[in-house]
């Protein structure tokens, strides 16, 4: 290396900027992500809820002939 080595301070603060980066650059990703399941989850549930409904509504075949 021509300027020498590295302090630690300066490694630290590199490896700050770099993560704080990261997280600047994926969180938009990440939140379309939660949004997008949440959604998903949000329109499953009355789906669930209603077939639940339908089977506490009909009989139960409980093989006696009658």
């Amino acid at each position: 290396m021509i300027f020498g080595r590295l302090s630690f301070s300066q490694i630290a603060l590199v490896t700050l900027i770099g993560v704080a980066g990261g997280v600047y650059v994926y969180k938009p990703i990440y939140e379309q992500y939660n949004k997008e399941q949440r959604l998903l989850k949000e329109k499953k549930e009355p789906q669930q809820l209603g077939e639940q409904k339908e089977n506490s509504n009909s009989k139960t075949d409980c093989g006696c002939n009658h």
